[in-house]
């Protein structure tokens, strides 16, 4: 299963910026690299970003999509819009939107269900708090989260990102035996509720990674690629994480 790299920009970058981090990935990473590489710009760079990324190795992604196809949703983006844009890959449910947007898993999960539709594979996102993980739930609240995802079924393609919430833009990250234990817990689960299909999700870890630890976490067995964060606004940076990733 060839790992998936992404880079989450979150809220950073002009067009400019977009562009020139874009130019210089293409310039350093081979024709065929050994990782897929996806990219999630802002909102307002999506387009100059498809543009640029047409044809080449690297995919568009989009870091939200609202489930609803159309509608009064003042300031939001819909799948069908991504879909039109040529993004690949959206992001559903990452912690920072679930706590300071207040997204449930029921929203989490019409997001999934709608990137299905228009043919997005959604990397569905999943973690639990510090007081979670302190308080032995951290297994209990990843399941809740799968659950009501998926209660409906895998209807496409899918990666999951475990993504402790207390590792996101901290500096620290989990444990690689604690990020090896959850992905050996969400692999067992799919298999168990969607048998070989379940083989086919890609589990990434999402959490302070950078190319000083990647290794340490991309090279596990259940893990197949990283969700990267403030590391992945360098394009050089980015890149050697990938290249962790594509190591046998």
């Amino acid at each position: 299963m060839k790992p998936l790299v992404a880079a989450n920009w979150k809220m950073h970058k002009t067009l400019k910026e977009t562009e020139d981090y874009l130019r210089r990935l293409l310039e350093i990473i081979p024709v065929d690299p050994p990782v897929e590489l996806v990219v999630f710009p802002s909102f307002t760079a999506l387009a100059l970003a498809g543009k640029i990324l047409e044809g080449t190795p690297v995919a568009l992604g989009a870091q939200n999509g609202h489930p609803q196809r159309e509608g009064a949703f003042t300031g939001e983006v819909s799948m069908h819009q991504l879909a039109d844009l040529g993004v690949r890959y959206v992001i559903c449910g990452h912690s920072e939107r679930r706590k300071i947007f207040g997204e449930s898993d029921e929203f989490v999960a019409a997001k999934v269900r709608a990137a299905w539709a228009y043919g997005i594979t959604p990397i569905l996102c999943v973690g639990e708090t510090l007081e979670e993980r302190r308080a032995g739930r951290a297994w209990e609240v990843v399941e809740r989260q799968l659950f009501a995802a998926l209660s409906e079924g895998l209807s496409g393609p899918l990666v999951i990102a475990y993504e402790p919430v207390w590792a996101i833009g901290t500096g620290v990250p989990a444990h690689p035996k604690d990020a090896q234990e959850m992905a050996q817990n969400i692999r067992s689960w799919l298999l168990r509720r969607f048998g070989e299909k379940g083989k086919e999700v890609r589990i990434q870890y999402g959490g302070s990674v950078k190319p000083e630890n990647a290794r340490e976490f991309l090279g596990l067995p259940e893990i197949q690629g990283a969700l990267v964060g403030g590391a992945s606004l360098d394009p050089e940076s980015f890149w050697r994480i990938a290249q962790a990733a594509g190591l046998e």
